[in-house]
């Protein structure tokens, strides 16, 4: 629902007035239906509305009955209505039935402490036009996107990047330390974004702005695990359908009609037959082994819900590539996104809501990857020294055997090797491939603190935590939000809930994953009301064939066409690119991934600095 973007200019606010208008327009596909603005002698907040909730009276910018503080806000607050009660006893009156208005009215009784009671996704701003004080948040999970921009004692803030580069203020430049840690991770994944100066307020962080402290950061929410080592399989079952229906049914909150994503896969499957939203919503392609259409069509029909589908063609595929990666702000390599453009552009022809499987994998361990502490357990009774001995010859031997992968992991500690679900350059393969290596930051590094958080956990579940922090908010919630914006639709996750999570973290790991299965309690929570073939499917997720495509001459064409562009020269030598799709190209190597990491930056790159 909805964006915004705005200011706080202690010295010349009026002067950014035309500006505040630019920052809205360029966001008008997160809400097409109404603008509205707020402007003082020292902030200026505008809004873009997509009508959710409180259609007839939710417009934004929100005041305050003495109209001493001012809110903008995109998101959902699904707990609203208790929160209005409790608010309404204490002497607050409302003007409009929003979700909106109960973060205004909280704020001003409870400060900050409203942040404990919000069940939700959410980024908003509250301005105390008489204190001259600025507060804002992110929701614990990332769901929703916040940046924001501190120079020369000025405070520029948006649900998108693009809006900040409206603001004169706001230099537009490109930051080359962003660079190499994205090629390990296929997305941004530090603080600082892509554009100097610009930085993402992290999830389940808070920031204030006054013209005497400055600028101020702080968190307010982790999702933690809170392990039981005690609980019993049954006992899980039951408190997972208990809190996910529970969830399910709050985010199907809307005064207006509300439809599914759907896969032949436990997630989205698990969500729709919860749910019995009367639409869902599939894509794919027509490559053999890349479509779950007909899984999607089956089970659609077994619950009598209607199925819109769509068979997305190649060069409408590759076509997308440009307007996918102008309204992810910052690059991000994930073949995935694409499809999610166009389910999202099917979708909003029929709904302005849906609801989609995200969150899952890391909050019940869904990944396969998952598995692989489990597969290392027989090496345990070796030696520690022995075994990193081992993995130090295994590095050092230039040739791929079955086996090296599994002896190399058996002697490198989790922390010195999994970053997260992608990992598309080691830092070896970085240094030969950027012209210079500016910024160089070991992925580790990145990860180190968010390791020492969970020290005491197992394997499974750090792996777990460093999912949540780094790829749930780089790349799944970031493509689930700009892909579903970009058509003006608002996307739901029901399993990334606050009460979900405090489910979610007492499981054992025993629960969760074991060699045959993953999500071992989730799948027998979704039998009680989905298809058993469905919860029994191995994950796929949104397959692409992009390794089959860059094969074919037509794409490889244009895969080249964009790595030769002379900008790409500024940063990576050719001579590595050239290897890389050459090698692939003829069929010697796998390098799709490494290939469509460049390429999307490519594009990015061009289409923000190249205009």
């Amino acid at each position: 629902m909805c964006g915004f973007a705005g200011y706080i200019d202690f010295k010349n606010a009026v002067k950014h007035r035309e500006e505040l208008k630019r920052m809205t327009e360029v966001i008008i596909h997160r809400g097409p239906d109404s603008v509205g603005f707020y402007e003082d002698e020292t902030a200026g907040l505008g809004f873009r509305r997509l009508s959710i909730i409180g259609i007839t009276n939710g417009q934004q910018p929100i005041l305050n009955e003495d109209e001493s503080m001012v809110l903008v806000f995109n998101g959902e607050i699904y707990n609203y209505k208790s929160i209005r009660e409790e608010l309404k006893e204490k002497g607050h009156l409302f003007t409009t039935d929003s979700d909106s208005e109960v973060i205004l009215h909280g704020f001003e009784e409870y400060g900050k402490d409203i942040l404990k009671k919000l069940r939700g996704m959410y980024g908003f701003v509250v301005w105390n036009k008489r204190e001259k004080t600025m507060f804002a948040a992110r929701d614990g999970f990332g769901i929703k996107p916040f940046y924001y921009c501190n120079v020369n004692g000025e405070l520029i803030f948006g649900s998108e990047i693009k809006s900040l580069l409206e603001h004169s203020s706001v230099e537009k430049k490109f930051n080359e330390k962003a660079l190499y840690s994205y090629l390990s991770f296929q997305f941004s994944a530090q603080g600082e974004t892509f554009f100097k100066n610009i930085f993402e307020l992290m999830p389940g962080h808070c920031l204030s702005f006054d013209e005497k402290n400055g600028l101020k950061v702080e968190e307010y929410y982790n999702p933690t695990f809170e392990v039981d080592e005690t609980l019993k399989l049954e006992d899980a079952v039951k408190q997972i359908e208990d809190i996910f229906e529970d969830s399910v049914n709050v985010h199907l909150t809307a005064d207006t009609e509300v439809g599914c994503f759907l896969s032949g896969g436990i997630d989205s499957s698990y969500v729709v037959s919860t749910a019995k939203c009367p639409k869902s919503f599939t894509v794919g392609f027509s490559n053999d082994g890349y479509s779950e259409i007909a899984y999607a069509k089956e089970l659609a029909e077994e619950l009598g819900i209607e199925n819109y589908s769509k068979v997305i063609t190649p060069d409408e595929y590759w076509d997308a590539i440009p307007k996918v990666q102008y309204h992810m702000d910052e690059p991000v390599a994930d073949p995935s996104a694409v499809a999610l453009y166009f389910v999202s552009q099917l979708a909003s022809k029929y709904v302005k809501v849906v609801c989609s499987g995200e969150g899952a994998d890391e909050l019940f361990g869904g990944y396969n990857v998952y598995q692989t502490p489990l597969a290392l357990e027989p090496m345990q009774k070796i030696p520690y020294g022995l075994r990193k001995a081992v993995a130090k010859i295994m590095k050092r031997i230039p040739l791929s055997f079955k086996g090296k992968e599994y002896l190399i992991r058996s002697g490198t500690p989790l922390k010195d090797r999994y970053i997260g679900n992608a990992y598309i350059f080691r830092e070896k393969e970085i240094d030969r491939l950027l012209v210079k290596p500016t910024g160089r930051i070991l992925t580790k590094q990145l990860t180190a603190p968010y390791y020492e958080r969970v020290k005491h956990l197992d394997d499974v579940q750090k792996m777990q935590y460093i999912d949540m922090k780094f790829w749930l908010r780089g790349d799944i919630l970031r493509k689930a939000d700009r892909m579903s914006m970009a058509h003006s639709l608002e996307l739901r996750v029901p399993f990334l809930d606050y009460e979900v999570m405090k489910v979610a973290g007492k499981l054992p790991t025993s629960l969760k994953v074991d060699k045959h299965t993953t999500k071992k309690a989730l799948r027998m929570a979704a039998l009680k009301n989905t298809p058993k073939r469905s919860t029994e499917r191995k994950k796929l997720g949104f397959p692409v064939p992009i390794r089959v495509w860059m094969r074919e001459e037509k794409y490889y064409n244009r895969l080249k066409e964009v790595l030769d562009r002379p900008y790409m020269a500024r940063y990576f030598k050719k001579e590595e690119v050239d290897k890389l799709l050459q090698e692939h190209y003829a069929g010697k190597k796998d390098y799709s991934r490494k290939l469509w990491c460049l390429y999307c930056f490519g594009i990015w790159y061009g289409n923000f600095f190249e205009e």
